[in-house]
């Protein structure tokens, strides 16, 4: 069942679910509030557990929209593109060979075939980055599940539009946003601590920031870096 209510001037969207506790979340880019709630709780007590983070949710909607927004790219010589938090400018060469990307010290040359529009380089650029940030998962699960006692069945990484990660605890799997492969490293080795933090314990509650403070007391930080780092510019849809 889904319903909406209104705290002044923000609107809430309200799921009832077969879940056991409220889920409260603030979307970027614009601060879209979302309650995931039990089937059984009414709408008064979702209002009032909603006015209750009111200045949490305002808090956390002012960090979004003042949040830096990447300029579109058009995939073009000396245009800047982000690899691991490091700033590349971009050189196109036009070859009969099969399209690649390499880096060389602070150039990403891309190679495309003669005539290749500005869509087909972006989604080459778009693949790169999903290849390099699935051969940078593995070696961090390799590390960091043994030492959390966790195991991941499997992951994906694609192209998120409200989060940097997900995951399913019942299932066992969890998704990482590509734009992450743009980001410092250690932003990736954040999310997935988080991630597999929830298989330990799927909502953000008490016992989750503790298992987080335990297995990397600097999270928080690592966090902050990555919220304050420039996000992609689109138009976001939910």
């Amino acid at each position: 069942m889904a319903a909406r209510i209104q705290l002044g001037d923000i609107p809430v969207d309200v799921v009832l679910k077969d879940i056991k506790n409220v889920h409260l979340s603030v979307y970027p880019p614009t601060g879209r509030v979302r309650i995931s709630a039990p089937e059984r709780m009414s709408l008064d007590n979702i209002r009032a557990f909603a006015i209750s983070k009111l200045s949490w949710i305002k808090q956390q909607q002012t960090k979004l929209r003042d949040q830096e927004r990447e300029t579109p790219r058009e995939y073009v010589d000396r245009e800047s593109h982000y690899v691991w938090g490091r700033r590349y400018l971009l050189t196109v060469a036009e070859s009969n060979e099969p399209p690649s990307i390499e880096l060389d010290h602070s150039r990403m040359l891309l190679r495309a075939r003669p005539g290749t529009d500005r869509s087909r380089r972006q989604a080459l650029v778009e693949q790169w980055y999903r290849e390099q940030l699935k051969a940078a998962v593995p070696p961090l699960l390799a590390k960091w599940q043994p030492l959390m006692g966790v195991t991941v069945e499997r992951f994906f990484v694609q192209r998120m539009k409200t989060r940097w990660g997900s995951c399913n605890h019942v299932a066992r799997t969890i998704r990482l946003n590509t734009e992450l492969a743009k980001k410092p490293p250690v932003c990736l080795d954040y999310i997935i601590v988080h991630e597999l933090a929830h298989l330990l314990e799927p909502t953000h509650n008490a016992r989750f920031v503790a298992i987080m403070d335990s297995f990397m007391p600097q999270w928080r930080h690592h966090r902050d870096v990555l919220n304050r780092l420039p996000v992609r510019r689109e138009d976001w849809s939910y």
